[in-house]
């Protein structure tokens, strides 16, 4: 784990000072000759993310860090991350015109910006610089936040021969263990036998045993079940990926990955609430005992289902999952799967869509998606796409025909088996395809961050 610390307050700090292009003249004007004759000379523009180091008597006297325009700052997030994350070793603080949400922004940008999976490489020795807490920003929410995503983070990073269903269960019971919370595991046959068998259907074919697990967290306050979606690897099944297709495969537990950095963000901050959280653990791989298509599977719900996929599996043990957390009725129920590419398509990999009929709920996430700089998008439960997962022969269908709506129908598919009103669910990407500021390429967390600032309003702590 990446270590997390801000500069001490009280130690000698140099001056990181934050400049507005439209600014910059202004700001000049009050400087001396020396400073405005460096500034013109490197062509700084105090573009987004933009760093200069000024020099002085003793070395650097100060760094300028470009704020950009209004507009190129709407255009993506943590953009002085960028400028922060190339200051040299030292402490540092920020100085400038800068508003608490863009502190704020600043903070958690810069603290991002510092992840390193180093697992398979030596990490570098070199110190880098420290930032001192901006003013109002509130430290103890902003490392739990870090530490949840950066638990997300290694999770989805790990390639599968070292993150199977077993290390995905050790790092699910190493969690709870931290926060004390107990712990329940079924897997292998036994998942028959307690009434799992979407589950097992999915994960029989792999060597590495399925399983589902659960932790539970908290005596008193409102009930909250977040229910992940952890295909440990995912090659289609008999209805085989190309090998292009399995690139990304070892990141289909994103969806366990985030629920479990949510609940670590949770515990971490003893919100006051009753936590709950489910992760059905699979590989979806190839054998003689593969689940097949046309196979008609039964739910621990009591509904059928007709596998027209193989490589639509996720749904499949998230449907025994949310039955298994329905039948305690939490007042608010969450699922979260890298589910679809439909989702993707429809917008792109740095959004998370997501589904509810609970108004409430949806303008609680939307309001707290902004302040959190976790970004997300409403889509439907569009009930006329209902006769789209009802194939005649079975209750259900897992891959309804034809390339239409396919994050909605996967929705809908789920909604059968959470059968809650206040039920979302989350279609992620857990993925980042680019380095950008905050977000090195790689595994990622989404919708973590937004749920948390959402759940007070979510769950009437407020």
């Amino acid at each position: 784990m990446t270590e997390l610390r801000f500069a001490d307050a009280e130690a000698p700090a140099r001056v990181v000072q934050v400049v507005a292009a439209d600014a910059l003249e202004s700001w000049l004007s009050g400087q001396s000759d020396g400073v405005r004759a460096w500034v013109a000379g490197a062509g700084f523009k105090a573009g987004i993310g933009d760093l200069l180091l000024v020099p002085g008597d003793a070395g650097v006297a100060f760094a300028l860090a470009g704020f950009g325009s209004a507009k190129t700052r709407a255009r993506g997030r943590f953009g002085l991350a960028k400028a922060l994350g190339a200051l040299p070793a030292g402490n540092w603080r920020l100085a400038g015109n800068l508003s608490q949400a863009e502190r704020d922004e600043a903070a958690l940008g810069w603290l991002l910006s510092t992840y390193r999976f180093d697992r398979y490489r030596k990490a570098s020795s070199a110190e880098g610089a420290l930032l001192a807490l901006p003013e109002g920003c509130d430290e103890a929410r902003l490392l739990a936040m870090v530490e949840g995503e950066f638990l997300t983070r290694d999770l989805v990073n790990t390639p599968s021969s070292d993150l199977g269903p077993a290390e995905l269960e050790a790092a699910f019971l190493a969690l709870a263990e931290r926060f004390g919370a107990a712990t329940q595991v079924i897997r292998g046959d036994d998942l028959l036998a307690q009434n799992f068998p979407m589950v097992h259907a999915v994960g029989r074919a792999s060597p590495r045993a399925p399983r589902i697990m659960s932790l539970r967290w908290g005596d008193s306050g409102p009930s909250l079940t977040l229910v992940g979606k952890g295909v440990c690897f995912d090659t289609g099944g008999l209805d085989i990926k190309p090998s292009a297709g399995m690139l990304l495969m070892k990141k289909d537990m994103g969806g366990a990955a985030t629920v479990m950095g949510l609940a670590q963000m949770i515990m971490s901050l003893n919100l006051p609430i009753r936590l709950r959280v489910i992760v059905p653990a699979v590989e979806n791989a190839v054998s003689g005992n593969a689940m097949r298509p046309r196979d008609i599977l039964n739910s621990r719900k009591g509904l059928t289902v007709e596998v027209n996929n193989t490589d639509a599996e996720g749904r499949l043990i998230l449907g025994d999952a949310l039955a298994w957390a329905a039948e305690e009725n939490p007042e608010v129920l969450i699922s979260m799967a890298t589910l679809t590419g439909s989702a993707r398509v429809a917008v792109g990999p740095d959004l998370a869509p997501y589904y509810t009929d609970d108004a409430v709920m949806a303008g609680a996430l939307e309001q707290a998606a902004g302040p959190a700089f976790d970004p997300v998008w409403r889509l439907p439960f569009w009930e006329p796409y209902e006769p789209m997962i009802e194939p005649g022969i079975a209750d259900l269908d897992n891959a309804p025909s034809g390339s239409f709506a396919g994050s909605i129908t996967a929705a809908l598919f789920l909604r059968r088996f959470a059968d809650h009103p206040r039920y979302m669910h989350f279609d992620i990407y857990a993925h980042q395809p680019n380095d950008a500021p905050g977000r090195p390429k790689g595994g990622v967390g989404q919708g973590a961050r937004a749920l948390l600032g959402a759940l007070p309003a979510m769950l009437g702590l407020e």
